[in-house]
C-alpha cells in the first residue's frame, strides 16, 4: 500500500500547439520518477525543459498525453485536496486579509469557522507572520506575500506541496531567510514537497534529490542524490561541498540542453482539462 505522499509517475509525456509554427510539441517525454512519502525533490533544468508542466501534472491542473501519475495510489485527472500548489505569482486573493486568505482551504473543506481560524492563526505563526493577520496583500511585501502563499496551502493539509519558483521573485538576502524557514516547516509537518526551481545552489541547499531534466522534449537526465547532512548546509553562500554539488548539477543541466534539438513533434494531442475541472476540489 502506498504511503501518504507518495507519488508515481510512469511513462508520462504531454504535448502541446505551438500554434505560431501551427505544430505540436512534444514538452516532455516519458518520464517515469518515484518520490517517496516524506521526501524534499527538487527539479532543475534550463528555461523550456518542462519543469513547471511536470509539476502542474502532478497538480492535476494539465492531463498527460501519455502515462500516468498516481499520488498514495491513487490516479491524478484532476486537482485535489491532497495536493497544495504554492505558485511564484502568490495569488493571494487582494480583498482578503492574511488571515481569510490562510483559511481558505480549511473553509472549503467546511471547517467550521472557530476552528478554520484557529487553524489559519496557527500556520500564520509558523511561517513568521504573526501580528500581520488583518494585513491585505497590498500592504505586505514580496516575501511576506510568499509566506501567506505557503501558509495557505499547509492550512489546507495536503499530503503533497507543490512549489513552482516561489522564492524567484524576492532578493537573495529574503531568498535565503526563507528557504531555511521552508525546510523548517517541511521537517516539522512531514509532508512530501516538490520544489521547481533555475537555481542549482538552491536546490542542493533544500533538497533529498534533485531531478535533472534535459530540454525538447523534457525527459529526467539523472537524479542526484543530496548526501550532505542537513545540519551542515547553509543557505547563504553554501560550504564547499555544496559548491561541488551545484557546479556538478549545473554542468549536467548544461550537457542536457546541449544535446537536445529544438524542438520535436508528436504524433498526439493532450486532452484538455475542463474549466470546471480545473477549479481545487471542494
Amino acid at each position: 500500500m502506498a504511503q501518504p505522499g507518495h507519488i508515481g509517475i510512469k511513462g508520462v509525456s504531454h504535448t502541446y500547439v505551438d500554434e505560431q509554427r501551427g505544430k505540436k510539441v512534444l514538452a516532455l517525454d516519458n518520464i517515469d520518477l518515484e518520490i517517496e512519502s516524506g521526501e524534499f525533490l527538487c527539479i532543475v533544468g534550463a528555461s523550456g525543459c518542462g519543469k513547471s508542466t511536470l509539476l502542474y501534472l502532478m497538480a492535476g491542473l494539465l492531463r498527460p498525453s501519455r502515462g500516468q501519475i498516481t499520488v498514495d495510489g491513487r490516479t491524478v485527472t484532476k486537482p485535489g485536496r491532497d495536493r497544495g500548489m504554492v505558485f511564484q505569482e502568490y495569488a493571494l486573493l487582494p480583498w482578503k486579509t492574511v488571515l481569510d486568505n490562510v483559511a481558505i482551504g480549511p473553509k472549503l473543506a467546511g471547517v467550521d469557522k472557530s476552528r478554520r481560524r484557529a487553524l489559519a492563526r496557527r500556520y500564520v505563526e509558523m511561517v513568521g507572520l504573526a501580528g500581520f493577520e488583518d494585513k491585505y496583500p497590498h500592504e505586505l511585501s514580496g516575501g511576506m506575500k510568499q509566506r501567506a502563499a505557503v501558509a495557505r496551502t499547509l492550512a489546507a493539509d495536503p499530503q503533497v506541496i507543490l512549489m513552482d519558483e516561489p522564492f524567484a521573485a524576492v532578493d537573495a538576502q529574503t531568498r535565503s531567510t526563507l528557504q531555511e524557514e521552508l525546510v523548517s516547516i517541511w521537517q516539522s509537518t512531514g509532508k512530501t514537497a516538490v520544489f521547481v526551481t533555475h537555481a542549482v545552489d538552491e536546490a542542493v541547499f533544500l533538497a533529498d534529490r534533485v531531478v535533472v531534466m534535459t530540454s525538447h522534449p523534457g525527459r529526467v537526465r539523472e537524479i542526484v542524490p543530496i548526501d550532505i547532512p542537513r545540519s551542515d548546509r547553509t543557505a547563504v553562500g553554501g560550504t564547499p561541498e555544496q559548491t561541488a554539488l551545484a557546479a556538478r548539477l549545473l554542468e549536467s543541466i548544461r550537457a542536457g540542453h546541449a544535446s537536445t534539438p529544438a524542438a520535436e513533434a508528436c504524433p498526439t494531442t493532450p486532452e484538455p482539462l475542463q474549466p470546471e475541472e480545473a477549479r481545487w476540489q471542494r
